[in-house]
Order: structure tokens, then sequence, then C-alpha cells
């Protein structure tokens, strides 16, 4: 069963701008829903680089571990997910629109947990999932555009 999803946003906002926000760790956690961020090898940068993210309300979540496996600034950045729950890759793109403008592109690729009950459940979850993540990506790209980070 195929877990790969892709999904993109405009953003009025040029390609660097739009890259910095997307490698702003930190601040990923204004936009995400339910998410917290952090840089942890070589603050999240290059390849070998360590990303860090907590999902969930208050202590009841999951910690999802990345090692950083390709980094094309400003317009590429893959992951592998090495936590316990969320395995797998992980990448954004940002693309020149031209005009200032560009599209940021969000995909994933993820080995489902728990065997046969998290292939069963994967239909069910999966929309709720690519809701959650479109809600977040107009976040960002409203985020990107009001000029954070700064």
């Amino acid at each position: 069963m195929s877990t790969a999803l892709e999904l993109t946003v405009d953003v009025a906002a040029p390609v660097a701008r739009t890259w910095a926000g997307a490698v702003d760790w930190a601040g990923q956690g204004d936009w995400m829903l339910g998410t917290r961020v952090r840089g942890t090898a070589q603050d999240g940068r290059g390849v070998g680089g360590g990303v860090e993210a907590f999902t969930g309300l208050g202590r009841l979540g999951f910690r999802d571990t990345m090692e950083i496996t390709l980094w094309e600034p400003p317009y590429r950045c893959n992951v592998r997910h090495t936590g316990r729950v969320v395995r797998g890759t992980g990448a954004f793109e940002v693309r020149d629109r031209g005009a200032g403008r560009s599209t940021f592109v969000w995909r994933e690729d993820l080995d489902l947990p728990l065997g046969a009950l998290g292939r069963l459940g994967w239909p069910l979850l999966r929309p709720l999932f690519v809701a959650g993540l479109r809600v977040s990506l107009r976040r960002f790209a409203r985020w990107v555009e009001a000029g954070r980070p700064a």
C-alpha cells in the first residue's frame, strides 16, 4: 500500500524567503499543526544534519527524528525519518514562479507503523492527515508572506 503524498502551496514570496521559512526549524511550530521542531546535528543544515519534531498535544504524541540526505539550498531538502513511529522519506522543494513568487512542495513516503493494523488504519487516517497538512501549508504560505522568518 502506497503512503506517498505530495502537496503544494503557492507562496507570494521569492524562492530565498520561502526556503528560509522552510528551514527555520524552530519556526515550523508557528505553522505546522500540533508540531514543534528543532535542528539537532549541524543545526539541521546540510547532508548529515538532523531535525527532530514532536507532534501531539501536550505530552501525548510522538517524536519524529530525521536525517538530512539531500541539501540543495534554496531549492531542495530530503530527509530520512529514523524514529520509532515515523519511518520513510520526506522532502520539500521550492520552485520559482517568477515575479517574486514561488511554490512550496511537500512530499512524504512513509512506512506505516503497527504492521497490519497500520495498513488497515491508513485509509481512514490518510484524509485527516492530508487535511491537516493542507491547512498547515496554507498557514506556511501566509507565515512566509508576512515576512517570517524575519
